[in-house]
């Protein structure tokens, strides 16, 4: 299967400190290495994208002359990395400005820019350097990345959807997606999203003081410059019921967006009921975290049938589990230091594995004391990670379903993968 827009991407540091500890270079060297490598590239893929690693830390004279010599061999987008997120906005817009103008062929190739968050400016600098002619902006959901992460897409998208009045640009970018975007890549990596991040924290549209909230009622432009709506950001407002039949459950989801088979929303449906009778209150958030659980859902393996916790304070922590399979049922008993390490090892036994635990995380899907808990958890196995998520009103529940949804994964991923043991036999503590 072949990429419907195939480009490869070369780089090479270009910074005197990077050429002499990193690559040992001279700049004859290193420039002789960007004619040579964009030139293979070029005869391999008609989209060459070049960029000069550290180069807001290069000198300026040299780093024009780099970038005319990926011209001359071939490159057809010129990427300006600030690796070390060293740059200032002001700066940085000045430093795009000057270097495009150094460059004798700057028209015959895409600008673009790709900035580190070390000092929290990745997307002032990345706003900036549009301003001054990029047209490419390298981001990342939710910011993730390198050390303190990269330019967030999504900070990017809004600032300029929401200043087009000083920035008269546009992006493809489907913004009602970015929400339920957000949190499908902060389940499937297991890094749960601050609350105060800006466009996709959890708070990043509430309103806790007496004054915002009587604003806020009266005018929502008072105090909020995006409506999370356009975000596919939803309210907390009570929309269904236990009541609620199936027909007008479907109808509801499709308002929300979602496509969902028969087999799915039968399954969708019966939690929403469950859920329905523990909460006084169901949100759109929650039945959006009942859907895209099925949605991810991998065949179980191991099924979690119950669990009892015996705790408290001057007690060793308790826990007896049942996992069923389709060959069998087995029940444990182990301690822990805590509830949920208990939990854990009593699952390990059942299912006759042992494994590292590398995150655990804890979150409030929604507020109040009836809140439905989500668990995140990775688990590594052969030198591979495999994430779980589990959500219930239960913390312990969801902790526990969180930990075999890792287990089945891990399976499910191993036997389709052809890993070297038939059956996982994992090592390490938790």
């Amino acid at each position: 299967m072949e990429a419907e827009s195939p480009r490869i991407h070369v780089f090479i540091a270009t910074s005197d400190v990077h050429m002499k500890y990193k690559l040992k270079m001279t700049r004859e060297e290193d420039l002789a290495a960007v004619r040579e490598k964009v030139r293979y590239a070029r005869n391999l893929f008609d989209d060459v994208e070049f960029s000069g690693e550290d180069a807001f830390r290069s000198d300026p004279a040299f780093l024009a002359e780099v970038y005319q010599a990926a011209i001359e061999a071939g490159a057809r987008t010129l990427n300006v990395p600030d690796t070390v997120g060293y740059a200032l906005p002001l700066e940085f817009g000045d430093f795009i400005k000057n270097l495009r103008e150094a460059v004798p062929d700057a028209d015959k190739a895409i600008w673009s820019v790709h900035c580190h968050n070390d000092l929290g400016l990745a997307v002032a600098n990345s706003l900036a350097s549009i301003v001054n002619g990029v047209r490419q902006v390298e981001c990342t959901v939710n910011g993730l990345g390198e050390r303190a992460g990269n330019t967030s897409l999504e900070e990017i998208v809004m600032a300029l959807e929401t200043r087009k009045n000083r920035l008269n640009f546009e992006t493809n970018i489907n913004k009602k997606e970015i929400g339920r975007t957000s949190r499908l890549v902060s389940n499937l990596t297991s890094i749960l999203v601050q609350p105060n991040k800006a466009i996709v924290g959890k708070n990043a549209f509430l309103h806790e003081s007496g004054i915002h909230q009587d604003g806020v009622l009266k005018e929502r432009s008072t105090y909020e410059i995006m409506d999370p709506k356009e975000l596919g950001l939803y309210s907390d407002n009570l929309v269904i019921g236990k009541h609620s039949g199936r027909h007008g459950f479907r109808e509801y989801l499709e308002n929300l967006g979602f496509q969902v088979e028969d087999e799915d929303l039968d399954i969708i449906f019966k939690n929403f009921k469950t859920l329905a009778d523990k909460k006084k209150s169901v949100t759109d958030r929650d039945i959006e975290v009942l859907v895209e659980e099925q949605i991810r859902a991998v065949p179980e393996h191991w099924k979690l049938e119950y669990f009892h916790i015996s705790s408290g304070t001057g007690i060793t922590p308790t826990a007896t589990v049942r996992l069923s399979s389709e060959q069998e049922v087995r029940v444990e008993a182990s301690c822990g230091e805590g509830p949920v390490s208990a939990i854990f090892n009593a699952i390990d036994k059942c299912a006759n594995v042992r494994l590292t635990l590398n995150h655990y995380s804890l979150n409030a899907v929604t507020g109040g004391n009836d809140a439905i808990g989500e668990v995140l958890t990775q688990i590594e196995y052969m030198g591979r990670s495999f994430n779980g998520r589990g959500i219930s009103t239960d913390i312990l529940e969801a902790s526990a379903k969180s930990y075999v949804n890792a287990i089945n994964r891990a399976i499910y991923e191993c036997e389709h993968d052809d890993c070297e043991e038939e059956t996982i036999t994992l090592g390490g503590n938790i």
